[in-house]
């Protein structure tokens, strides 16, 4: 009965590590591309104005 109880315990601890991992991943996509649109936007202007 307890090796029931700690391998449903490590199923249910597996699938929130996964949870956790995706969500993880999701923010840092969004993080990158938000440093992307700032890098961008910093050099595009940098480009049109001719200014440094």
């Amino acid at each position: 009965m307890i090796w029931i109880a700690c391998i449903g315990a490590g199923v249910i601890a597996f699938v929130l590590f996964v949870k956790l991992a995706l969500r993880a991943i999701a923010a840092l996509d969004l993080y990158n591309h938000a440093k992307n649109l700032e890098i961008r936007e910093r050099y595009e202007t940098v480009k049109k104005d001719g200014n440094l």
